[in-house]
């Protein structure tokens, strides 16, 4: 029997926080939803904490072995699942209450192929770090305004959408090789599908900590800058509109790039080129500033971040 709802969840050695994670969907569960637990050959805990809340879900876990990449496991989990929508919680994060009742209200009269809402930064104890929000108005959004706003930043949590699972498959589904932008390919072109359904309210909460793998993970020369042009060029190649605002999304996204590309290498203690980057914000010029600082969410990703430095110094 098919679901409506598949939690596609790719675990890894998170006996620290799945099982706040699971029992925040645990407090909201109803008929309909399975959870997809996909395990990429955990050493701790992990699988035995979701053996214990499987007494309250309906979960089916799936060992492929050591693959060492979660956008994988995830596609593993979409094709293995079962359900008409999905959506996906990771093992670090949290649902927040009433979600699924709000969301289910819409997965039943929604035209399009992806419905959203806002987010909350929370820290390594829980605790609420500031708002992630949308730059959109709640209600229909239509796939060209989506798709203007979002080619400058990914603003949309992991854990916020959900989305027609046969949709995603069709379509490819999430990019092996972006392994922490994958996600942004697949809204760009989900969202492009047809009307997306935004909820200006905040139902899930992401965790920022030192152990994630955006965080920890070792890169190689150019790889944050590389994994971002290219979801960004590939967003551009589907996107239809012409003219001065095409133009001017395309150099507010490239800045974007420049700059994210900056934090990560400061936050890995390399060198930022800081100068290089105020010269390119220079140059966007008034309306390009307001578009980037609208669509990018740059406060509201760097101040949590910030605040958890700040705490962490002895």
């Amino acid at each position: 029997m098919s679901a409506t709802l598949s939690v596609i969840m790719p675990v890894y050695n998170g006996e620290k926080f799945i099982g706040a994670a699971l029992g925040s969907a645990r407090d909201q569960f109803r008929d309909g939803i399975e959870f997809v637990i996909v395990d990429d050959g955990s050493t701790d805990r992990t699988l035995e904490i979701v053996r214990d809340l499987a007494e309250a879900l309906p979960v089916r876990i799936i060992s492929p072995g050591r693959i060492g990449n979660w956008v994988a496991a995830t596609n593993i989990g979409l094709r293995e699942a079962t359900g008409d929508w999905a959506c996906f919680l990771h093992q670090d994060d949290l649902w927040l209450p009433g979600r699924i009742e709000r969301l289910w209200r819409e997965m039943e009269t929604a035209k399009g192929a992806l419905i959203l809402h806002n987010a909350v930064f929370i820290g390594p104890e829980g605790e609420r770090l500031g708002p992630w929000t949308c730059p959109l108005s709640d209600g229909i959004v239509p796939p060209d305004q989506l798709t203007e706003r979002l080619l400058i930043q990914n603003f949309i949590a992991i854990n916020a959408p959900v989305f027609r699972r046969n949709a995603a498959l069709e379509s490819g589904g999430m990019d092996e090789t972006l392994w922490f932008s994958g996600d942004w390919d697949l809204w760009l072109r989900l969202g492009g599908l047809g009307p997306v359904r935004f909820i200006d309210a905040v139902l899930s909460a992401f965790r920022v900590h030192s152990a994630s793998q955006t965080a920890s993970r070792e890169l190689f020369a150019n790889e944050w800058e590389l994994q971002l042009t290219t979801v960004l060029d590939r967003g551009l190649n589907n996107w239809t509109r012409t003219g001065k605002c095409r133009t001017s999304v395309e150099r507010a996204a490239r800045f974007s790039i420049a700059v994210n590309t900056a934090l990560s290498a400061a936050s890995r203690g390399q060198s930022a080129q800081t100068m290089t980057v105020l010269g390119e914000l220079l140059a966007l010029g008034p309306a390009g500033w307001r578009r980037y600082f609208r669509d990018s969410r740059i406060v509201q990703r760097v101040i949590p971040r910030l605040i958890l430095q700040w705490q962490a110094r002895p």
